[in-house]
């Protein structure tokens, strides 16, 4: 459970998923902006929004998450140009579950997700 008061901050532009503890607190710092020790929850996806890495410091150490998805992409929520987006534990939540691909951008682009709101249930 993730107390209300964490930060959730995503990062809008691709990572590169080989990057692991320190890799990504360098990204927390540089392209985010905000320390990687002071309690927040990072969240970065890759270019092909399949894969989703979250990373936190608690207080014996860094912690990481590192989800795939098979047949499914993740909806990275942007907000205009912005690098970084700030959201709470329930778009957390629905951004981990990830979504179905719904179209390709165009030759050679990565395909997209449907926003979480847009998706149909299906219970099958």
């Amino acid at each position: 459970m993730i107390p209300p008061q964490v930060r959730i901050f995503v990062c809008t532009e691709p990572v590169d998923m080989r990057r692991s503890f320190d890799g990504l607190a360098v990204a927390a710092r540089e392209r985010l902006g905000h320390d990687p020790l002071a309690g927040g929850l990072f969240v970065f996806a890759n270019r092909r929004a399949n894969r989703l890495k979250v990373r936190w410091f608690d207080r014996p150490g860094y912690c990481l998450l590192y989800k795939r998805l098979h047949r499914a992409l993740f909806a990275v929520p942007r907000q205009g140009d912005a690098i970084a987006v700030c959201i709470d534990r329930g778009a957390l939540a629905r951004l981990l579950e990830g979504g179905p691909v719904t179209r390709r951008r165009g030759p050679g682009q990565a395909p997209v997700a449907a926003p979480a709101g847009d998706r149909a249930s299906n219970p099958a």
